[in-house]
């Protein structure tokens, strides 16, 4: 999404306001100040449209469109192309704005959104990145309802729309991204996963198809650099393999689509291949509408259309750009080009009008779903939302939750923590994070309900001595270390939070190294030094850090990643090192060391490492190299056991088309999957998951399967993850499935997803099993 630089952030204080809310809500009931919105369209108290055919509930959403856009002129249905979608007085349909957003709870950064009055802020949950760490299905999805009350609430007062353009749905290829923190991290299953759970979430789903909000998965696809080295997103060429389109980068916004029910999809900035993903009939209407089935519509990036006209220079003329997307399946424009120069297209013979009223059948038929055009809102199945359920305790105790869910604990030095508070009643709270208010609510966030700070958490359970320590994350000097470090020796623990803000990493801000900034690692080995007690380093960040040092320095008891945690942010991080709460999380993305940057190009879209040119690959299912953090790492105050108790050991694989050619050649390369039966085996595991600690704990169960060795180049790659509580001294079973097709196939150079024959590894927590796949010799047909 283009960054908007009109949006002023307001100055946020610390103190919760959901009282106050309530206040404002009852004033306004009191007074009559901001009734319920009227109705969109189709007002049962404007005699001139009740009775047209697109106004009747009770008909057919298909013959309700069909209706309304037979009674359009053209220019009126060209000025519905765009995001801010002109009204029709005449047929009593209201202006609308489409671009709202909705990341981690309802923002203000689109137009479509506005607080103030009754609506002062809303519930922040932690930026995505962290919430990802929960690896807790449940818990997006939990999230998405709670986001999507308080949308439907302020919309039902007038104060946003029904359209928002999340979740962003992209992998996390290069540690240097400063979007990374937008997305659920490395792993396509992770990130498939979460867009279905938070789409279903936020959509609802009522009945006769219905939607509560319209979610949008973007940015489709291969996008993933924003401004790096001279290179920007506006004219960045992704060149990108068959193989790993449709390995990793596709495979979240086909989760999004089928299992996810998506309302719509964004298309990117970027080139790939060439070319630009808003013109590429192949990308848009041949997979998103044709192979996916997407029951919705098509969104550009805002300003793509102009972008590859008047950037990439796609296209001779702006009637051909405009031509040349809608052709390809784009159906509305964030940004006024399609307005513009549509016309112009259909005068010049490049498009017709047939092409439109395709497009705009593909938005209205949204808007049906979601009750635009049935009247009154009040009346309809979420009418009954307002004011008192924004910000409401329920909403805020789940964002709290979703932040002790996502911190990782990566160090854990001789048991340091959690801390006691018998023993550690003062702690220094250092660092230019350890007061941090907006800095945990990360990009694409609203209004908060209101903030506690780590500091603010920490003094919850201790007395504090604060210094800063730094002036800001930059930490361009070092004035201010000696009073840090004399307030480590006064202190029985010290507490450094460290780490990056989005002047480091943001919206067209990639970073350039993985370093902490400035002065930031002096600052924490000298605090580290001087502390009488034991040194906890706390980091927030979207991306991954290189903090070897602190993983090496013996007076670093602990490493605790608090990614950018929300507006309850300070009441969870001190909840973990205080042992309130048990972290459980772990890491959605490798960590690599510095190195890792000086020698790989962000540019570069490969993968797979390459021995021939030393490129050393991209995420853990394809990096050859060393790592600060792995995937998939993240530790506990107590620990657990895992014990296959039942795990099949072969699987036959029939094909189900006759005339394959069946060889040594064929059986080494793997069959293909749509050659056979795969789509209807699932492979049952169960998994006793035992703890063996003193302390109650919640166990993120991790599942791995590597193939046979071949050409595959994959290391390792997740099939599965399950969260589940465990009580101290108490087991608990889990049952897994695996798809055949799904989980045990890799796809080759030519995109195609084969099933290796042979001994396919499955790690499976701290167990590892074996699967033989074989081929049957019985045709099905």
């Amino acid at each position: 999404m283009a960054y908007n630089k009109k949006t002023n952030k307001p100055h946020y204080h610390k103190t919760p306001f959901s009282l106050v809310i309530v206040f404002i809500s009852i004033l306004c009931i009191s007074f009559g100040v901001n009734e319920a919105r009227s109705p969109f369209a189709c007002d049962p108290k404007n005699g001139l449209t009740r009775n047209l055919r697109f106004c009747k509930a009770t008909l057919p959403i298909q013959v309700r469109v069909k209706d309304l856009i037979a009674r359009l002129t053209l220019q009126e249905k060209i000025r519905l192309l765009v995001n801010n979608a002109a009204a029709v007085p005449r047929l009593g349909i209201q202006g609308y704005e489409w671009w709202s957003e909705a990341l981690h709870g309802v923002s203000n950064v689109g137009p479509g959104v506005k607080f103030g009055g009754a609506f002062p802020g809303a519930t922040s949950f932690p930026q995505v990145i962290t919430t990802a760490a929960s690896f807790n299905e449940s818990l997006w999805e939990a999230i998405g309802a709670v986001v999507s009350d308080e949308a439907r609430a302020m919309y039902n007062e007038g104060t946003a729309g029904l359209t928002y353009w999340s979740p962003n749905v992209n992998i996390l290829r290069d540690p240097r991204w400063g979007r990374g923190q937008e997305t659920p991290g490395e792993d396509p299953i992770v990130v498939g996963k979460y867009a279905a759970r938070y789409v279903r979430g936020l959509q609802g789903y009522a009945k006769g198809n219905r939607l509560k909000v319209a979610a949008c998965c973007k940015h489709y696809t291969a996008y993933d650099l924003d401004n790096w080295n001279g290179v920007d997103r506006f004219h960045f060429n992704a060149k990108v393999s068959p193989q790993d389109l449709a390995d990793t980068y596709n495979v979240p916004f086909k989760s999004c689509v089928l299992q996810g029910r998506v309302a719509s999809v964004m298309c990117s900035y970027n080139q790939v291949n060439g070319k630009p993903t808003c013109a590429d009939s192949y990308l848009l209407k041949n997979t998103i509408r044709g192979s996916w089935r997407l029951s919705g519509y098509i969104v550009s990036d805002c300003d793509s259309v102009g972008v590859l006209f008047d950037n990439q220079h796609y296209t001779r003329t702006p009637e051909e750009a405009a031509a040349e997307t809608i052709k390809a399946g784009l159906d509305l424009d964030c940004g006024p080009f399609l307005a513009v120069h549509t016309q112009g297209a259909i005068s010049k013979g490049l498009l017709k009008e047939f092409d439109v009223n395709n497009a705009l059948a593909n938005t209205i038929t949204v808007q049906m779903r979601l009750g635009m055009f049935d009247g009154e809102p009040s009346a309809q199945p979420y009418g009954h939302l307002g004011p008192r359920d924004v910000c409401t305790p329920a909403h805020q105790e789940l964002a709290l939750e979703a932040a002790r869910q996502g911190i990782v604990l990566l160090k854990n030095r001789k048991s340091s923590l959690p801390l006691s508070t018998r023993r550690h009643r003062t702690v220094a709270v250092i660092g230019p994070n350890s007061d941090a208010t907006v800095t945990m609510i990360g990009n694409y966030a609203g209004i908060p309900c209101g903030y506690t700070t780590p500091l603010q958490g920490i003094g919850r359970y201790a007395k504090t001595i604060h210094q800063a320590g730094c002036a800001g994350v930059a930490c361009n000097g070092n004035q201010q270390f000696g009073a840090a470090e004399a307030a480590a020796r006064r202190a029985d623990a010290t507490v450094l939070v460290m780490g990056l803000d989005q002047s480091i990493e943001a919206e067209a801000l990639d970073r350039v190294g993985l370093l902490l900034p400035g002065h930031q690692q002096e600052l924490v080995a000298r605090v580290a030094k001087a502390s009488k007690g034991p040194t906890v380093l706390v980091l927030m960040s979207g991306g991954p850090i290189d903090v070897s040092f602190a993983k090496k320095d013996p007076r670093i008891s602990a490493i605790i990643w608090a990614g950018y945690p929300g507006q309850a942010g300070g009441t969870a991080i001190a909840d973990v090192l205080f042992g309130t709460t048990n972290p459980g999380g772990k890491l959605p993305m490798t960590w690599y060391p510095q190195g890792y940057v000086q020698k790989v190009a962000m540019t570069n879209m490969a993968l797979r490492a390459d021995q021939s040119n030393g490129y050393p690959g991209r995420t853990y299912r394809f990096y050859k190299g060393p790592t600060v953090f792995s995937f998939g790492q993240g530790l506990s105050y107590t620990s657990f056991n895992h014990k296959l108790v039942q795990a099949p050991k072969e699987v036959s694989v029939t094909l189900t088309k006759f005339n394959v050619p069946i060889n040594s050649t064929i059986l080494s390369n793997g069959i293909k999957a749509k050659h056979t039966n795969c789509n209807k085996l699932t492979l049952g595991f169960h998994i006793d998951v035992e703890n063996t600690g003193t302390m109650h704990g919640t166990h993120s169960l991790l599942v791995f399967s590597t193939p046979p060795s071949g050409t595959w180049s994959t290391n390792k790659q997740l099939v599965g993850f399950q969260k589940v509580h465990v009580p101290a001294g108490s087991k608990q079973r889990v049952w897994f499935g695996i798809q055949v097709c799904k989980h045990l196939s890799v796809v080759d150079n030519f995109g195609t997803r084969r099933i290796p024959m042979g001994n396919h590894k499955l790690q499976i927590g701290d167990q590892k099993h074996s699967i033989s796949v074989q081929l049957s010799t019985t045709h099905q047909v």
